[in-house]
């Protein structure tokens, strides 16, 4: 999330100290080297001067700006695919055991070429006036999507291209909605949010079957509401959904106004709510992947250490009834990184009091796990997502 603390970012335009507001969703510092560039400026010079670490600022046409970024993206793209074509030579050569040991350094791998790519690409610099108003060259209109994700400000900022276009296609998200047709709906993201593009686990929610008292169930890391709108849509007469994120809690208010549930109560908490009844039922999807976040939307998909998936696991002891159900949506990626393993996922659930009473499987859909171009093909196509249903022993 944005930083909590004002921070300002000073640049030499016209023998003139200029300084303006920075904002960075990735809680990026202010950069210390920034040249003015536009136009005229060659996709070359920019990706090198970008590389060595200087950040470029805007002051020619807004769509060449767009046009540049996209310029970037295909050299660092080339200059990648160069390292992995001689790495996937490399590996032709070893035999199939090999290529299967090499896993979890290929996604960490991967995991470092992403953010290099992201801190070069974030080099390319916007400056808008106050309520976000651009004075560039066929600038659209961007107030009300950066306002919806920044929130009002009333002085000029600095930011990067990627940022902006990262509010403005959440803004087409939270118009358009991303349809559930399981469901028969649409759920609508906020910026920072989770988008659930990803959901062949809601037939799994829908499949397994409800305890024999379903009175009271907490959706905890609520998200956007998807499984808390399920629970309720299922009957559940009393669903509280937590989320320690002020985007997510606004997030899924709204679709909760949307659908008119009114059984749905939202509190804003580490995982368990306070001053709740005991539940019967406690559904969670956490991140998937043990690894360390890099930014406020992969805490969806990284959970360091697996601090969260332990805490939930932990937290049943004094939140769940004797008789409830813990349900979890786990994928077994992680399994076939080779950054857990199955054992060491069974001993979580054992320390913590609980045992497997079924578990319900099912198949990946997205393009990902079909595309046998991707380095790590053999995880992703392997992949299964599970709804985990655990009791006390």
């Amino acid at each position: 999330m944005l930083q909590t603390e004002k921070q300002y970012v000073q640049w030499q335009e016209n023998e003139t100290l200029r300084n303006a507001l920075w904002l960075s969703e990735s809680n990026h510092m202010p950069p210390a080297r920034i040249v003015l560039v536009d136009d005229t400026t060659t996709a070359d010079d920019a990706y090198r001067l970008a590389c060595e670490g200087t950040s470029l600022l805007w002051r020619g046409d807004f769509h060449n700006a767009r046009q540049l970024l996209q310029a970037l993206g295909r050299r660092i793209d080339r200059t990648n695919e160069r390292s992995e074509q001689r790495k996937i030579k490399k590996a032709a050569n070893k035999p199939n055991t090999a290529k299967v040991k090499g896993i979890p350094n290929l996604f960490h791998q991967q995991r470092q070429l992403q953010a290099q790519r992201s801190r070069i690409l974030s080099r390319l610099l916007l400056e808008l006036d106050a309520s976000y108003v651009s004075q560039l060259r066929r600038a659209p209109d961007v107030s009300a999507a950066c306002t919806a994700a920044f929130g009002a400000i009333d002085e000029p900022c600095v930011l990067s291209f990627r940022d902006l276009q990262g509010a403005l296609g959440a803004a087409g998200w939270r118009e358009k909605g991303v349809p559930i047709d399981s469901l028969g709906l649409s759920v609508f993201p906020h910026y920072g949010v989770f988008a659930p593009t990803r959901h062949e686990y809601v037939q799994l929610l829908l499949d397994a079957p409800l305890p024999a008292i379903h009175d009271v169930a907490y959706d905890i890391g609520t998200g956007t509401g998807l499984l808390a709108i399920i629970l309720a849509q299922r009957g559940v007469p009393q669903v509280i959904a937590t989320d320690l994120n002020p985007r997510a809690l606004a997030c899924a208010n709204e679709n909760f106004t949307r659908l008119e549930l009114p059984a749905v109560q939202l509190q804003q908490a580490d995982l368990y709510p306070t001053d709740a009844p005991l539940a019967n039922l406690i559904v969670c999807n956490p991140p998937w992947l043990p690894a360390k976040p890099s930014s406020s939307l992969e805490y969806a998909v990284y959970d360091a250490k697996s601090a969260m998936l332990r805490g939930v696991l932990q937290g049943t002891k004094q939140h769940l009834a004797e008789h409830g159900e813990l349900w979890l949506i786990m994928s077994d990626l992680a399994e076939h990184l080779q950054l857990r393993t199955r054992d060491e996922l069974l001993g979580l659930f054992a320390d913590a009091g609980l045992t497997v009473k079924y578990r319900l499987d099912t198949q990946p859909k997205h393009g990902r796990s079909q595309d046998d171009t991707d380095p790590l093909h053999i995880a992703r196509s392997a992949e299964v997502t599970s709804l985990w249903c655990l009791t006390f022993i």
